[in-house]
């Protein structure tokens, strides 16, 4: 539990630093790192998320916060941090420890014309809200024949973290991608969080939106545009990396900083790695993904959830179904999280998730590499 107290310290720069190694895998100081890109702007993933809601909130006065501890507490992981002051107990709301109760609240407001954003403290307490997030939010527009929108937000973070065991380590990027109505957002970096917060909470349909709360405390690199109040990124389009071409890597959310570090690994064997990052699981964009396969003519899914029925199995799937499957010189090959609930011990914990080592053997297995 060492680990999840880190996380939650926000104001500690050893937390930055730990996570910074724990995370993204190289014995770099984030000090060192600002200290050689003086010129540089530097945007954690919290305050990515933070100045999103806030910026959003500032523009539409329908846009509100609710969940649990979002208010007083300024949220468990602090992404609410400072808006209950300035805007009060109407638009930040704290709520009782109910998932269904208040995510039935949220959609209902939603209904009304107002733009919610549920915050669940961890995703995997949303199977408590599951009716409501598929029967209510994501079916009504179609049966409504279109007349009623549900513009809201479901957020919060999804996936391992460290230390928290199985009921608290799910990744739902799969669940949720798979009905129809709902977009799915499983963001990597800053850039990516605020770009696509804003986008969610100006959709007029519901968007869950899967945050992972080791990323938290990481430090990315920004350009001004990032900055700027309008700045929004499309939702379902993916974001090239890393170009390469050898082999493409697929990823989401904390897997693409699993991906890049294997494909800086694989470079010094000589093979040249692409990196996508999905940034959306649903809509998925599947034309980024098959114009780097035409140019590799292989692929490997890495993804933290289950293997069975995940992200990976789908666009496997699509691209088998497709003209795309003539492109392949070897099978598609999936990396994901062991096929067991997530084991309290840290050495499992560590053997579940997949680890750049694991990617790296994977390329070479598929290129006929030792």
């Amino acid at each position: 539990m060492e680990s999840t107290r880190i996380v939650k310290n926000v104001g500690s720069l050893f937390a930055r630093k730990w996570l910074c190694r724990q995370v993204l895998g190289r014995n770099l100081s984030v000090s060192a790192a600002m200290r050689g890109k003086q010129a540089s702007k530097f945007l954690t993933v919290r305050d990515a998320l933070n100045t999103a809601i806030d910026e959003e909130m500032e523009k539409d006065e329908r846009v509100f916060v609710m969940g649990e501890e979002v208010a007083q507490y300024d949220g468990a992981y602090k992404i609410t941090r400072g808006l209950w002051k300035k805007y009060g107990d109407k638009r930040v709301i704290d709520t009782p420890i109910t998932e269904m109760g208040f995510a039935g609240i949220a959609v209902g407001a939603a209904f009304a014309g107002l733009r919610p954003i549920c915050e669940f403290m961890t995703f995997n307490f949303s199977m408590q809200a599951i009716d409501h997030i598929i029967n209510s939010a994501a079916k009504t527009f179609y049966m409504s024949a279109g007349t009623v929108n549900v513009p809201m937000v479901f957020r919060g973070p999804n996936g391992a973290a460290s230390g928290v065991a199985a009921q608290h380590s799910q990744c739902f990027g799969a669940w949720y991608a798979h009905c129809p109505g709902l977009k799915v957002i499983s963001p990597y970096s800053s850039e990516d969080c605020r770009g696509l917060l804003k986008a969610a909470i100006r959709d007029p349909d519901p968007v869950v939106f899967l945050e992972n709360e080791l990323l938290y405390g990481i430090p990315f690199e920004v350009s001004d545009e990032v900055l700027s109040k309008d700045f929004v990124l499309p939702i379902g389009k993916a974001k090239v990396e890393r170009a390469g071409n050898h082999v493409t890597l697929v990823a989401h959310s904390r897997a693409v900083a699993t991906s890049l570090e294997a494909a800086k690994e694989l470079s010094g064997s000589g093979i040249d790695a692409e990196v996508i990052n999905l940034r959306s699981l649903r809509p998925l964009d599947m034309e980024t993904i098959l114009t780097s396969l035409a140019k590799t003519h292989h692929i490997v899914m890495v993804e933290q959830g289950w293997p069975g029925a995940g992200v990976g199995a789908e666009i496997s799937a699509r691209i088998s179904e497709s003209n795309a499957f003539f492109q392949l010189d070897a099978p598609v090959l999936r990396v994901s999280g062991a096929d067991i609930p997530m084991p309290y011990a840290k050495t499992l914990e560590g053997a579940s998730i997949p680890q750049a080592q694991d990617v790296v053997r994977a390329v070479k297995t598929m290129l006929n590499q030792k």
